[in-house]
C-alpha cells in the first residue's frame, strides 16, 4: 500500500490565495484546490474540512500576517489609540500586492455571515475600547475610518494613488490622530 502524500499546509493555502485572486470566489472550490496542490479533495478537506473552513484558514494567516506587521510598530498590548496608530502605519506602509490580496479577502468574506461575524470580532477586538467620550478617541475613531475606507477604495481599484499622494494621506492621518489637524 502507498504511502499518503503529507499536504503542507502553507503551499496549500498559498495556492488557494492565488485562486481567490485570479479566479474570485466562486472559483475557490475544494476541487480547484486540490488540482492545483496535485492531491485529491479528500485530501484538501481533511487537512481544511469545508470551503468556509478553508477561508477561515486564509483569515487566520492573513490575521498572523497582520500582527507580525503591527506588534513592531506599537508592541503586542497596545492602548485602543496605539492600536488605530499601529493600523494606520500598517495599512499606508502596505505594497501593492497587499491590496490586491485585501480585495480577494474582502470578496470572499461577504460570502459568508460567518466570515462577517469573524471581521467584526477581530475589529472589535483591536479598536473596541476607543473612549469616544474624549476628543483623542473620537479622533482615533475618524482615523480608523478613514483609513479603513481609503484602504477599500484602493484595494478595489477604486481610487488610484500616487505614492506620494498615498504617503501624505498617511501624514494627514497621523496628523488627525495626533489632533494637529
Amino acid at each position: 500500500m502507498g504511502r499518503r502524500p503529507v499536504i503542507d499546509r502553507e503551499r496549500v493555502l498559498g495556492l488557494a490565495e492565488d485562486i481567490l485572486l485570479r479566479d474570485g470566489p466562486r472559483g475557490l472550490t475544494i476541487e480547484a484546490l486540490a488540482k492545483a496542490a496535485g492531491v485529491s479533495k479528500g485530501g484538501i478537506q481533511s487537512s481544511f474540512g469545508t470551503k468556509n473552513d478553508l477561508i477561515a484558514a486564509l483569515m487566520d494567516r492573513w490575521q498572523a500576517e497582520y500582527d507580525a506587521q503591527v506588534i513592531p510598530l506599537v508592541g503586542a498590548s497596545p492602548g485602543p489609540v496605539e492600536a488605530v496608530r499601529g493600523h494606520l502605519r500598517a495599512t499606508i506602509d502596505q505594497t501593492d500586492e497587499a491590496y490586491a490580496r485585501a480585495a480577494g479577502m474582502m470578496a470572499a468574506l461577504i460570502e459568508t455571515e460567518q466570515h462577517v461575524a469573524t471581521l467584526r470580532d477581530w475589529y472589535r477586538g483591536r479598536f473596541g475600547e476607543l473612549d469616544l467620550t474624549t476628543p483623542a478617541g473620537r479622533r482615533a475613531r475618524l482615523t480608523l475610518l478613514a483609513a479603513e475606507g481609503a484602504y477599500m477604495c484602493r484595494a478595489f481599484g477604486l481610487m488610484a494613488f500616487t505614492p506620494e499622494e498615498w504617503r501624505s494621506l498617511g501624514q494627514d492621518l497621523d496628523a488627525l490622530l495626533a489632533g494637529e489637524l
